[in-house]
């Protein structure tokens, strides 16, 4: 029998409010200052990963890998942050994604913990302007975990955070990277987005506003 659920985690990007776009936009203007133009479907990859790890992918297109130090790769880095800051300075409720709010309320409502597991460093940052601060029980992202998604640790660290055993926890993400990380966890994996991206998620649906906490609940006959 599947253990009761206690905890639903949550992935920022693209769950929440989409600033992929924003993202892209920064690692694009980034990529132009090297010389190394690459499109939509290349930024594709680089969604759920980590800022050092994204840096290292675009380094890695653009042949230029070897090409700085550490310490130059950090200052880059850096770079791509500025522009995301100031994309995103006006961000605000409004960009909350359609239904996400209704679910947030089902979930509290359901007397459950509400946790997130960011691969973005400015994730407090977007939850506060977002004014959806007050579901979260606690919010662990980019800045406080050595290892970025595939690997589990993030979402390990906000089960831990929010004292309820993996098992019991249903992380929601967007990303490959994303579903990997949760099941990598052991933690019931929810995914929203195209089946061609999330096949490998547990329960899937196209968009946010078709989140239901009781639906997900009943596909693994948890209710």
């Amino acid at each position: 029998m599947a253990p009761t659920i206690e905890a639903v985690i949550f992935d920022l990007d693209g769950v929440i409010t989409d600033t992929a776009e924003y993202h892209y936009l920064a690692w694009k203007q980034l990529g132009e200052d090297l010389d190394i133009p690459f499109d939509r479907e290349f930024n594709e990859t680089l969604k759920g990963v980590s800022r050092m790890d994204s840096l290292e992918r675009i380094l890695s297109l653009g042949g230029k890998q070897n090409a700085f130090s550490e310490e130059e790769k950090l200052a880059l880095a850096a770079k791509k942050n500025e522009h995301y800051v100031t994309l995103i300075q006006h961000i605000s409720e409004q960009d909350l994604l359609p239904g996400i709010t209704a679910f947030l309320d089902e979930i509290r409502n359901a007397g459950l913990k509400i946790g997130m597991a960011s691969a973005s460093k400015n994730a407090l940052m977007v939850v506060e302007a977002l004014k959806v601060r007050h579901y979260f029980d606690d919010i662990v992202d980019a800045a406080t975990v050595a290892q970025s998604k595939p690997h589990p640790e993030v979402f390990l660290r906000a089960a831990e955070a929010l004292d309820v055993e993996p098992s019991r926890c249903i992380g929601v993400e967007d990303a490959t990277a994303g579903i990997t990380a949760i099941h990598a966890a052991g933690m019931y994996a929810v995914g929203v987005g195209p089946e061609s991206a999330l096949h490998e998620a547990d329960y899937r649906v196209d968009s946010t506003d078709l989140l239901s906490l009781e639906q997900i609940l009943a596909s693994r006959s948890l209710v």
